[in-house]
């Protein structure tokens, strides 16, 4: 939740400043940030952890991991993004996002350095930029063990300098073709990049076509491969899910999250084969159960509103991860057909995406809305259109979230953009 001391001139001055290199400004390569580190002082090298990529679940698999590295007594550093709320969840340290006056100073510092290095290597991103002040914040904090999401693919993604020793791609899905590729095969080659020559260990989720060339960059560079299946489901509620192995309670919402949890305990094995961390079942069990990660299949209960399930399905994976978690959680959300309020962005959106959730939920109302702040938003209209007669478009956010509270008479569910869930999540929570 954004707190009132975010209102300090000095730190919003420092978010202008952010924003001026573009939040949804993508220029992929290494040259920028490995230059601007080593002005740093290299705060990544000598950080052991694991790297995550993947088209979906890297946020769940890295809190479901975090979470058991906590229960350890081990000092974590994380990166989750996008973030939701406030740019301070991008560098989190014990479960706790970095301070206001501490992230102030820290990006400032950041970006005085990253105009240094645009006079040789062009001006460093935005996500360039925090991934270098994450780092520096990891190393001035005596962080034991790094739990770090790649942005976008992985070959030429900002976090692929950092090598911790261990790398996990969770799956593979179309989603950001217009940089990595328009098949599934060539967006599994950008991911498997993260795995380099070195590493003790990496672990996958992925099916074919992508098992093949992840199989295939491990081979290249020597490092073992974990293949890993989804876990078995033995029940679910709305307070998460028991899987078979080990008798877990995971405390994320969806049956793909037992797909997650697998690829979890894959670098949890890892990172104690590599002596980075051990984490005895106690302490398993009750970091999986604690696991949080807000904005994804996310309950919210307000005064005076209908229950809202926030989710980022914001590709065809993910919406088809929704539309099972719809179906299975139907029992528990009650009889009325839910009413669905979404906003995607147009270089996410593909034909037929919405397949899945009108198949779950063939009666609901969708209304269609613009993301706050993104220039790409598909044009609500045009989306609505995609989902038919039972549907909607109202342009500003605001008044479409009212309209679909208004009109819901079971659970709203608000997904596609992160940005979009993150602004209505801000908004329930004040």
């Amino acid at each position: 939740m954004q707190l009132v001391h975010e209102a300090d001139p000095r730190y919003q001055a420092i978010l202008a400043r952010l924003a001026a290199r573009g939040r949804f400004g993508i220029r992929l390569g290494l040259g920028r940030t490995r230059a601007l580190l080593h002005l740093l002082g290299d705060p990544h090298v000598g950080l052991p952890g694991v790297l995550i990529g993947g088209t979906n679940g890297k946020g769940s698999t890295q809190a479901l991991v975090a979470a058991v590295l906590r229960e350890t007594g081990a000092r974590v550093g994380q990166s989750p993004k996008p973030h939701l709320v406030s740019y301070r969840e991008r560098i989190v340290v014990d479960g706790r996002p970095i301070g206001v006056e501490d992230f102030t100073d820290l990006l400032t510092e950041v970006l005085e350095r990253a105009d240094a290095v645009a006079q040789r290597h062009g001006p460093p991103t935005e996500f360039e930029a925090l991934t270098a002040a994450a780092f520096t914040w990891f190393r001035r904090q005596g962080v034991h063990v790094g739990v770090i999401e790649v942005g976008l693919g992985g070959r030429l993604d900002a976090t692929n300098v950092w090598q911790g020793g261990v790398s996990a791609i969770t799956n593979v899905a179309l989603d950001h073709m217009e940089h990595l590729g328009d098949t599934v095969a060539a967006i599994g080659r950008e991911k498997a990049a993260i795995i380099k020559r070195g590493d003790s260990d990496a672990i996958t989720g992925a099916t074919q076509p992508a098992l093949g060339v992840i199989r295939a960059r491990a081979r290249r560079v020597s490092v073992p491969l974990d293949v890993r299946e989804p876990l078995e489901v033995v029940g679910m509620d709305l307070d998460g899910l028991r899987v078979r192995e080990h008798d877990l309670r995971i405390g994320l919402l969806g049956r793909h999250q037992a797909a997650n949890a697998s690829v979890a305990l894959g670098i949890i094995g890892a990172l104690e084969r590599a002596n980075i961390a051990y984490a005895p079942p106690a302490q398993l069990e009750r970091g999986f159960a604690n696991a949080r990660w807000p904005g994804r299949l996310e309950l919210i209960r307000a005064p005076g509103q209908p229950p809202v399930l926030l989710d980022g399905a914001h590709n065809p994976a993910g919406v088809a991860a929704l539309a099972q978690a719809l179906l299975d959680l139907r029992p528990h959300l009650g009889d009325a057909p839910p009413t669905l309020l979404m906003g995607v962005l147009a270089n996410h959106w593909q034909p037929g995406m919405l397949d899945p959730l009108k198949a779950a939920a063939p009666s609901a109302h969708l209304v269609a809305t613009t993301i706050p702040g993104a220039p790409n938003s598909m044009v609500p209209a045009d989306l609505a259109a995609a989902w038919g007669p039972r549907s909607t478009a109202l342009a500003v956010t605001d008044e479409a979230f009212d309209a679909a509270s208004g009109m819901a008479k079971g659970t709203l569910v608000v997904c596609g953009s992160l940005y979009l869930v993150g602004y209505l999540r801000a908004r329930l929570e004040n």
